[in-house]
């Protein structure tokens, strides 16, 4: 896919989405910097990619609202051009919640995220790739739809309505060149996860087969090569980077 258009990285401020962001601008995308709140991060991450040389600018919004998902793709399209790859990478807390103690509201909240908001975002974006001849969709997954660790099933449930969300997805746009997929990381320590030791990690490697944590540089690899021509005729997949911790 020869790019002509801009790729829209959400929840991208921080943590996993600016280094997406910078992988996305390195391979030469102009790369829109999406964020909610943390306007200083998204500030930076447009000033990395700049300084690399590459084209990058920040957009506020709230990608769980109709409204301003709406304005947010507007917004790209007259700054950076037509967006042709969505990265839905935006994510809210995710409490640990015991089972009888889980709430309708609990369930919805995870939802939000990884069914309402890339609803949104198709919604707004699709346009812009048929007329460019073909984009890429890509979900940032989870293994935790294998692994069903106790104590997260509302996070659990909506990241497997993501995958489901995303097959179908594939199916139904590919006579548009669109492809769909799903780039499910394991744990990958970030800003939010603090300050780790080996002692910290040391019980999650042991169970890697590759005998380390993951990087957010390597889930940014993948990324890239799912926005990229080269993963053409790849849609409709899920793209587990976990070290080998789980087996599709």
């Amino acid at each position: 896919m020869t790019i002509s258009g801009s790729a829209l990285v959400t929840g991208a401020s921080r943590g996993l989405g600016a280094h997406l962001c910078r992988r996305l601008a390195a391979d030469g995308w102009a790369v829109a910097v999406n964020y909610r709140s943390d306007g200083a991060g998204a500030a930076k991450v447009v000033a990395d990619i700049e300084g690399a040389g590459g084209r990058a600018a920040a957009f506020q919004a709230d990608v769980t609202d109709e409204d301003e998902v709406a304005r947010l793709v507007a917004e790209v399209e007259l700054a950076l051009g037509p967006v042709q790859v969505v990265v839905a990478n935006a994510t809210g807390p995710q409490p640990e919640v015991k089972a009888e103690e889980t709430t309708w509201q609990d369930h919805l909240d995870q939802l939000t995220f990884f069914v309402k908001s890339p609803t949104l975002l198709l919604r707004a974006t699709l346009p812009h790739m048929r007329r460019l001849g073909g984009g890429r969709f890509i979900h940032i997954g989870s293994d935790m739809v294998e692994r069903a660790l106790p104590g997260f099933s509302a996070y659990n449930a909506a990241k497997g309505a993501q995958l489901v969300l995303a097959r179908t997805w594939a199916r139904e746009l590919g006579a548009d060149n669109v492809t769909v997929n799903v780039v499910a990381p394991g744990w990958i320590p970030v800003e939010r996860h603090g300050a780790l030791t080996e002692a910290d990690t040391a019980g999650y490697v042991a169970e890697v087969p590759l005998r380390r944590i993951g990087t957010p540089q390597e889930i940014a690899d993948v990324v890239a090569f799912v926005a990229s021509d080269a993963s053409r005729f790849v849609t409709g997949e899920r793209i587990t980077v976990n070290g080998g911790f789980t087996t599709d």
